[in-house]
């Protein structure tokens, strides 16, 4: 689907041209599949994470479960990016990043918290130099992401020289006591990053407006065509919970 942030005038100016010429996707059929998996292996050989390999593909058993939506970003009908949403509750723990994790984030699930967790974010090596906000426009998804599943926390399980970049954007905090492997970087650690949604959206907000979203665009976004039975967005106990109610509540207080 087309972007739809509100408003439009109060994007990043140097994110506004492209953020007209994108087109966010979730991708569910065989080829679109298969291009995302070329992608992500020419993006991590690229980076020096992963050995050459016959398939020059890079999937796992997470591409299928339940609580994952995998997107592809379009910039004029090309595929760009990519980064794949885990959506974490009690009843569904499965990604990476509870593996890795899991003493950290299991019994924050088993009080009930919901977590979103993105994880796979690659860009194609070549375009990624012609868009410079990419990055930017990608992680977006997460943002979106947790506003449309009612997440207390926004989690990122990210290389450690990466961290500047989630402090910078979605204000993260490093809540791992330290790097930690992470299956099939055999050369690289990670780490556990967090925000808390609710304390700090608004800050977001304020300094990234292109984060913002309607509810239209989340529901096209998170609505999957295919059968597969998916998690449930949780039901909100307090309206401070609800961007579109906070939404109606500042316009009608302007």
């Amino acid at each position: 689907m087309k972007s739809g942030a509100e408003p439009q005038t109060a994007l990043l100016p140097r994110g506004a041209a492209l953020f007209d010429r994108i087109d966010y996707r979730l991708i569910e059929i065989p080829e679109e599949k298969d291009n995302l998996y070329s992608m992500r292996y020419r993006a991590y050989l690229h980076a020096g994470l992963i050995e050459p390999s016959e398939s020059g593909r890079v999937t796992d058993r997470f591409d299928e479960t339940p609580n994952t939506w995998n997107f592809g970003v379009y910039v004029d009908g090309e595929l760009c990016s990519s980064v794949r949403i885990h959506v974490l509750t009690s009843d569904w723990r499965m990604s990476y990043t509870t593996e890795v994790f899991g003493d950290v984030l299991h019994p924050r699930l088993d009080r009930g918290e919901v977590f979103v967790d993105p994880c796979r974010f690659v860009a194609d090596p070549e375009k990624h130099q012609r868009f410079p906000e990419l990055p930017y426009l990608t992680v977006r998804l997460a943002f979106v992401a947790c506003d449309h599943f009612n997440a207390d926390t926004g989690l990122a399980m990210i290389r450690t020289d990466h961290q500047p970049f989630y402090r910078r954007v979605f204000l993260h905090e490093t809540i791992s006591p330290e790097p930690r492997g992470f299956p099939g970087w055999p050369t690289k650690k990670a780490v556990l990053m967090a925000s808390d949604v609710r304390n700090q959206r608004e800050k977001v907000l304020a300094r990234f407006p292109i984060m913002r979203s309607s509810a239209f665009e989340r529901r096209m976004l998170f609505e999957r065509s295919s059968p597969r039975v998916a998690v449930q967005r949780p039901v909100l106990l307090s309206t401070s919970r609800n961007p579109d109610v906070l939404a109606s509540a500042v316009g009608t207080a302007r």
